[in-house]
């Protein structure tokens, strides 16, 4: 497994890249995730803009105005967190290579490094605002289409899914953030997909809502890319070996699965970053621990199982015409793929009325009703409506 991406390439391409240590292989992937699905999720805006199915709607801007309070305190504030940890990372570079997220999530930093970077920057965009300063500010109006938000959108979903994914991980780890509360909130290795699916949506919708969007075509276009953003997201937690793996596997692998590689059956996820499992003979260093037994590698299947999902959507986006219906099946497909994974995976598990199911266990059923009421109704909405 790689921590980062310099062993990745060190072990694929004997290349390496001290650089590369900063860059950490799980947040690589997610933000691989969020490119590739912003791409397919702009595609199918441009589409449905084509197709006179959402409209590009007037936004008002301000033009010769002078800086506001407002402004100058929010770029004081940014420049100052940046400047902060930067100059503190140019000198101490080295030990910022081996613990990148550590340095990042403490409170380490060099003061009169921020300050000077936020004195000089609102210095900046105070003089920037001035030269642009009218006697008289005008109102402008100018034409946004929907698929030039997708970059906003794109910031939103991953700043209200990281909360969502930290706020479901906590409430289903409740006694790790009781007796360990900041190394809880601030890791980023408990990430609940569903807490991240749920906040992360309900911020982008009020977010196009408030520009008069049509809700039920950008959820309908929203469909393919979540479910492509889950696959290639599931490669960095299978890269990584973050901990979201199967349960011990000790099967024999079926006669009919022998053309695939050995680890694809079950995987002991050498040099995994959270160090779980038994050391690793002669292995030095930050990660040097495997799993004993091996597991199955659910995250691998994840990635293949909602890759085909992904081209089932966007192979069927144009025949599905009625809105809402594509979002429907989306939902129904999440849930039905998320239950399966639930059985061979490790997860806490809750037990109640004797029934003993995970989180996700317990929400994915109600994904799955909710896409088949969906598909339903959203037909049965349109027929009503057909003269």
């Amino acid at each position: 497994m790689y921590a980062s991406l310099y062993y990745l390439f060190a072990d694929l391409f004997g290349i390496k890249i001290e650089a590369l240590k900063m860059v950490q292989t799980f947040g690589f992937f997610l933000v691989v995730a969020f490119l590739v699905s912003g791409y397919v999720f702009t595609l199918e805006l441009k589409r449905k803009e084509k197709n006179k199915l959402i409209f590009p709607f007037k936004e008002e801007h301000w033009i010769g105005k002078k800086a506001t309070a407002g402004e100058l305190i929010s770029a004081f504030i940014i420049a100052f967190m940046l400047g902060y940890k930067l100059v503190y990372i140019a000198f101490h570079f080295s030990d910022f290579v081996n613990d990148t997220q550590g340095y990042l999530l403490s409170v380490k930093g060099n003061l009169w490094g921020g300050l000077l970077a936020a004195a000089g920057y609102t210095y900046l965009q105070y003089r920037e605002k001035e030269k642009s300063r009218l006697p008289e500010p005008k109102l402008e109006q100018v034409t946004v289409f929907p698929h030039q938000l997708v970059g906003n959108i794109i910031i939103i979903a991953a700043g209200a899914g990281i909360l969502g994914a930290k706020v479901f991980d906590s409430l289903e780890n409740f006694d790790a953030l009781l007796h360990h509360p900041l190394d809880t909130i601030f890791s980023f290795s408990g990430l609940t997909i569903y807490g991240g699916l749920i906040f992360g949506a309900v911020a982008v919708l009020y977010y196009t809502s408030k520009r008069g969007i049509s809700i039920i075509h950008t959820v309908d276009a929203a469909a393919p890319a979540m479910m492509l953003a889950y696959s290639a997201g599931r490669i960095g937690c299978q890269m990584a070996g973050d901990g979201d793996w199967g349960i011990a596997n000790t099967f024999a692998e079926p006669q009919w699965l022998n053309f695939l590689p050995d680890w694809m059956w079950a995987f002991s996820y050498p040099h995994n970053v959270i160090n779980e499992g038994v050391p690793i003979p002669g292995c030095t260093g930050a990660h040097c621990f495997m799993l004993s037994p091996p597991v199955f590698p659910t995250p691998f299947y994840e990635t293949v199982a909602c890759g085909i999902l992904f081209l089932i959507l966007w192979l069927i986006r144009k025949r599905v015409t009625v809105p809402g219906v594509m979002f429907s099946i989306y939902l129904a497909m999440n849930g039905v793929e998320r239950f399966l994974v639930e059985l061979i995976r490790v997860n806490i598990r809750y037990h109640f009325f004797g029934i003993s199911a995970t989180q996700a266990q317990l929400i994915s059923p109600l994904f799955f009703l909710a896409g088949i009421i969906g598909i339903i109704y959203f037909r049965k909405k349109a027929a009503t409506a057909s003269p």
